[in-house]
């Protein structure tokens, strides 16, 4: 499996290169012909930025002019897979820059033709960032193709933090600005759609969860046989926070419980080694109690502060009068994606969202 900066390569500025004389042979393509030989120290998103630049210095002319010019080579067979990322961002920063309606639209269209080869994601931002609310409407009608992959472009383009993209200000300026394309989608046909459906509205956890639990509690009230699902991926992020709106719409209310502990086998523990906890969780209501248990260990960091990592320990149902008991043993060893920094840290026990207390100990190195 290739590495990610591997994906465009110079094979694929070749087959770009290729593909463009065939529908351009009176175009001067020598620097995109060059490009294969100049990608090796870069990564993957400046690789598609020389190929954009070196396409758009080849083709010079009208946005029409370039737009003609990218339709005539789509029947090659080649003109698909990691090349289309460039040649969409070249067509988004043709149409913008042309300053016209015509463009503007053509531009959006294009986007939409192409998206199948490889989706047109990255592009589009350059369309929301010009024209966030004209951006959006067109977006608005793709929810209505029949194709699965302009579609879920309709989606994946405006998520607020679309992975690898440029972020668009005005959509975290305008929270909920784009929940109207989810309203549309939420029961698609395509899982391939819903799925971004969810990672979309999961996005909003980070800067205003209260969306995410009023939008899946709608959708919960009108569902289809995939809501409940997507509607889980969709609360992960808020979830895992401990929100308890979120965990009520899964059917983990606050319930009536007697907790004790959590309670550590040491209160001293070296980077390498590990601490172990054990709680016991009593159901004191006259109903089964449906619960999500969490652990957060807060950890102090390399400037005193401390941050919680919430992990996840059991989802049960408790009877009542009935009692749970739960251990976790919990390791410090350094990873190469997390170290450990001596000082004070707890764990926190959090059953449905609520905190039922913490324990404290020190790292030492």
């Amino acid at each position: 499996m290739p590495f990610a900066d591997e994906l465009i390569g110079p094979d694929t500025a070749r087959a770009l290169f290729r593909t463009v004389r065939t529908a351009a042979p009176s175009a001067d393509l020598s620097l995109l012909d060059a490009a294969a030989g100049l990608l090796g120290p870069l990564a993957l998103r400046a690789r598609a930025d020389l190929l954009c630049d070196a396409l758009l210095t080849g083709l010079p002319g009208t946005y029409v002019e370039f737009a003609r010019t990218i339709r005539r080579a789509a029947p090659d067979p080649d003109f698909r897979g990691w090349l289309i990322w460039p040649v969409t961002s070249a067509v988004a920063s043709k149409a913008v820059e042309a300053k016209t309606k015509g463009a503007f639209d053509d531009g959006m269209s294009l986007l939409a033709e192409l998206t199948g080869r490889l989706s047109s994601e990255f592009a589009i931002r350059t369309f929301l960032r010009a024209d966030l609310d004209r951006s959006l409407a067109i977006a608005l009608e793709w929810t209505q193709s029949s194709d699965e992959h302009v579609r879920r472009l309709a989606s994946e383009g405006t998520r607020p933090y679309l992975p690898w993209a440029v972020r668009v200000p005005e959509i975290l300026e305008r929270p909920g600005v784009t929940v109207a394309i989810l309203d549309r989608l939420y029961r698609d046909d395509s899982d391939y759609v819903r799925r971004s459906v969810a990672n979309h509205l999961n996005d909003f956890s980070r800067d205003v969860p209260n969306i995410v639990v009023q939008t899946a509690a709608r959708w919960l009230e009108a569902p289809d046989a995939n809501t409940d699902r997507l509607v889980r991926h969709a609360l992960r992020t808020v979830i895992k926070n401990g929100n308890t709106e979120a965990l009520a719409l899964l059917g983990f209310a606050p319930a009536d419980l007697d907790v004790t502990g959590p309670a550590l086998d040491v209160a001293e523990v070296h980077v390498g080694d590990s601490v172990e906890f054990s709680a016991s969780i009593r159901n004191l209501g006259l109903e089964p109690a449906k619960v999500v248990i969490d652990y957060i260990v807060h950890h102090t960091k390399a400037n005193g502060g401390v941050k919680g990592k919430t992990f996840k320990l059991k989802t049960t149902t408790i009877a009542p009068s009935a009692s749970l008991d739960v251990r976790r043993r919990h390791s410090f060893r350094t990873l190469t994606t997390r170290k450990y920094y001596p000082g004070p840290h707890a764990i926190e026990l959090q059953i449905n969202g609520v905190s039922y207390g913490r324990a404290t100990f020190q790292v030492v190195s």
